[in-house]
C-alpha cells in the first residue's frame, strides 16, 4: 500500500487541511492551546518563514497525513504537529511521514532533532521509538498536555 502514499512540500492550498488534520486528534485526546491555534490558523508564519518546513501525506488523491518541523535556531529543529487521519491510519503513512521529516530536517541543516509528546500516545510513541527517537528529560513546555520528550541520532 506504500506505494499509494505522496510526501508533499506544503503549499499554502494545504492550510485546511493541516488544521483540520491536527485539530482532530489534539481534541480527541486533549484541548487545543494558544500555541496550536498560532501554528494551525497561520503556518506560514509560525513555522515556514521561521526556517521550518510542513510536509503533506497525500493517499488516494486525498491529504490524510502531515508533520511540521518547527526551526529553533542553531540547527535544532522540533518535529511537531503530526497527524494522520484516523481513516488512513495503519497505512504505514505516519511513518513515511516521520522518515520524511528526517531527512527534511537533515536537508535543512539540522544537527539536533526534538519532539515533544504525551504518555497517553501510545501509537505514537511507538511509532517515534521505531523511528530511532529516544527518551530524554523534558524540558519547560508552552504546552500542558507535554510530559515525553525524545530525540533521535541524526
Amino acid at each position: 500500500m506504500m506505494h499509494a502514499v505522496r510526501i508533499l512540500d506544503y503549499e499554502p492550498a494545504h492550510q485546511p487541511q493541516f488544521r483540520a488534520l491536527n485539530e482532530e486528534w489534539i481534541t480527541r485526546f486533549f484541548v487545543m492551546e494558544a500555541p496550536d491555534y498560532q501554528m494551525l490558523d497561520e503556518p506560514e508564519q509560525y513555522i515556514v518563514k521561521p526556517g521550518g518546513a510542513i510536509l503533506m501525506a497525500e493517499y488516494q488523491g486525498q491529504l490524510v497525513g502531515t508533520c511540521a518541523l518547527l526551526h529553533e535556531g542553531h540547527g535544532v529543529f522540533e518535529l511537531a504537529k503530526m497527524a494522520v487521519s484516523p481513516a488512513a491510519q495503519g497505512l504505514g503513512i505516519g511513518c513515511a511521514l516521520g522518515q520524511a521529516a528526517i531527512a527534511k530536517a537533515r536537508q535543512l541543516g539540522a544537527h539536533q532533532l526534538e519532539l515533544l509528546s504525551n504518555s497517553r500516545l501510545g501509537p505514537a510513541l511507538a511509532l517515534y521509538n521505531k523511528l530511532g527517537f529516544r527518551h530524554v528529560p523534558i524540558p519547560s513546555s508552552p504546552y500542558q498536555r507535554t510530559d515525553v520528550k525524545m530525540v533521535p541520532d541524526l
